[in-house]
C-alpha cells in the first residue's frame, strides 16, 4: 500500500533530482558526492495562517523544479523512495 503524504502549513514535499553528469565524465565515489540541492515539488501544504487568522497560500505548486539550501528539510523514506519535507522558506529559486 502506497502512502499519500500531505504537508501541513507552509511545508512542501520534495523529491530530489540527480545532478547532470559533467562533460568531463569524472566519476566521484559515492562517499565524496554531495546530495543534490535540486528537486521536484510533489505536493504542497495549504499555507501558513498569520496571527489575524488570514491564510497565506504556498507560492509553489506540484511539478515545480526548485533549488534549496544544503541543510533544508527533513528526510522521509517510503517504499524505497526518498523525499524531503521542508518549509517554503528553505526554497531558494524555481528552475524554469
Amino acid at each position: 500500500m502506497k502512502k499519500k503524504i500531505k504537508p501541513l502549513g507552509n511545508r512542501i514535499l520534495v523529491e530530489r533530482i540527480e545532478a547532470e553528469v559533467s562533460k568531463g565524465g569524472i566519476l566521484l565515489p559515492e562517499s565524496a558526492k554531495e546530495k543534490p540541492r535540486q528537486g521536484k515539488v510533489i505536493s504542497v501544504g495549504p499555507g501558513r495562517v498569520d496571527e489575524k487568522g488570514k491564510n497565506h497560500p504556498v507560492e509553489l505548486k506540484a511539478g515545480d523544479e526548485i533549488l534549496f539550501s544544503s541543510y533544508a528539510g527533513s528526510e522521509y523514506k517510503s517504499g524505497g523512495e526518498e523525499f524531503l519535507i521542508m518549509s517554503e522558506e528553505d526554497v531558494l529559486a524555481i528552475v524554469n
